[in-house]
Parts: structure tokens; sequence; C-alpha cells
């Protein structure tokens, strides 16, 4: 798995969010892969630019996966769908970290319509420098999926 490469999506809502992240994760170094949407004014289906997402993440392409949607839930949603996908809708500084510290989750959905540009930079910046705790945690996960491993 790349631990520099970091796969990103929107929808219509979240198009500025996903341009002002590409540009903060690059002045840090990050690798991006651009899975769209990048024309404004127009209304396109999450679903259609989070699925490709989930799956370079799942097949390990890419250690994160940022999506972006209105709500945030949808994209969630949609990338857990992938049975090694923990996406995790994060809102504020305190649920990105529990996201990363207790949930280990490799994708992370914000919510557009609920959270201004410097929030979804700070709330990035936070998850980026969390490290997973492990340990109880670990068997929590393993028994996130139907058909447990």
């Amino acid at each position: 798995m790349r631990s520099d490469l970091i796969a990103i999506c929107s929808d219509h809502t979240g198009i500025e969010y996903k341009f002002l992240i590409i540009n903060f994760l690059k002045k840090k170094g990050y690798k991006i892969k651009d899975f769209g949407f990048n024309k404004s004014g127009k209304k396109v289906d999450y679903t259609d630019f989070v699925h490709p997402t989930s799956v370079f993440v799942e097949k390990g392409l890419a250690f994160l996966g940022i999506v972006i949607c209105g709500s945030g839930n949808g994209a969630a949603m949609t990338a857990n769908k992938y049975v090694n996908i923990r996406a995790a809708l994060v809102w504020n500084k305190k649920t990105s970290f529990l996201a990363k510290k207790h949930n280990n989750a490799n994708i992370i959905s914000l919510p557009a319509l609920f959270i201004n540009k410097y929030e979804a930079l700070e709330i990035l910046e936070i998850f980026l420098k969390t490290n997973f705790e492990g340990g109880r945690h670990r068997i929590r996960i393993k028994k996130i999926p139907i058909n447990p491993q």
C-alpha cells in the first residue's frame, strides 16, 4: 500500500472543498488520485464517484480515501458497502480523531453543507496525524464485516 497516495472525490456540493483539500495535501507532499467530480454548475450522483474511490482504497492502491457530499451520509454509506472499507462520517475534530484512533478508518466522508472549508482542513489534519490505537479496537474492527475474517 502506498503511504503517500490519497484518493479523493466529491459530488457537485463538495467540489470547492475537494480542490481546496487537493492543494492542501499536495503542499504536504501527498500524491492525489482524483476520481472527480470536476465541473461546476451540474448536479451529479455522488455514488458515481464514491464507488471507484472506494475500490481504489480497498485494493490498497491508496492508504486513505476522502469522499465529499452534502451531508456526508450518502458517500459514507456507499463506501461502506465494500468489505475492507471503514468509512467514517466526520464533522469535527473529535470525530476525526476517534475515526482514526479507534476505528482505523481508511475513508473519511466530509459533509460540505455542515462544515466550513477551514474546518474541513482542520479535520483532515487531525486525521492524518492520528495513529490507530490497536488493541481492543483491532478486535472490534475484525467483527465489522458480515463474515468476519
